[in-house]
């Protein structure tokens, strides 16, 4: 839970149990998320939709993330700065039951207000942990090319490039490469700790 006053500075990252221990974050989540969400993709942002999702979308898409969680299937980073959601990321398994072992980091997304703070890289890091401790094998995730900072991050965490779609990705005329990329903790040591020199959980840059 949050008990920072509303206009607090510090950014405090929530797992799906924390977030909804908290009752009043848990009933405003989809709305904050929508609003983060919609934000960012009226402004250009590369994260999948070409006009801002409406409110009941993106709370299907909480409410698919949320059933992930409670049967171990998904994990969920919330950040918040005081009460206010600045960011949030989740990852889920493949559904295909050959896929099972691995998981699909699908979306992370930080607010205008909040970018170069590190908050990408704090929930990026904890949602790596979380699939790290949950025994999945590959995390893998796909980008916009032209997503230069987020790949950046991706890279600086260990991740790596296995393969892209040119020209895949397309808004009117416009076209650029689909990037995947993937993080194979099958090449950890075998106590399953983190490789020398990455970020902790809770670091952030």
């Amino acid at each position: 839970m949050i008990n920072e006053p509303e206009g607090g500075h510090e950014t405090v990252v929530l797992d799906a149990p924390g977030l909804l221990a908290d009752p009043q974050l848990a009933a405003e989540f989809a709305g904050s998320a929508h609003r983060v969400l919609a934000e960012l993709v009226a402004d250009g942002a590369p994260l999948g939709w070409v006009d801002p999702p409406g409110r009941e979308e993106v709370a299907e898409l909480v409410d698919r993330v949320l059933g992930a969680t409670a049967t171990g299937e998904g994990a969920l980073r919330a950040a918040y700065a005081g009460r206010t959601l600045i960011g949030l990321g989740y990852w889920v398994r493949y559904a295909r039951p050959t896929n099972r072992p691995h998981a699909d980091l699908e979306k992370l997304a930080v607010a205008a207000a909040a970018h170069r703070r590190g908050t990408g890289r704090t929930l990026a890091t904890a949602l790596i942990a979380d699939a790290r401790a949950a025994g999945v094998e590959v995390l893998t995730l796909d980008a916009r090319a032209d997503n230069a900072h987020a790949l950046r991050l991706y890279r600086s965490l260990g991740f790596r490039e296995y393969g892209r779609l040119p020209g895949f990705v397309a808004i009117g005329a416009r076209r650029w490469d689909k990037v995947f990329y993937m993080l194979d903790f099958r090449a950890e040591p075998a106590s399953g700790a983190a490789p020398s020199g990455a970020p902790s959980p809770t670091g952030a840059a």
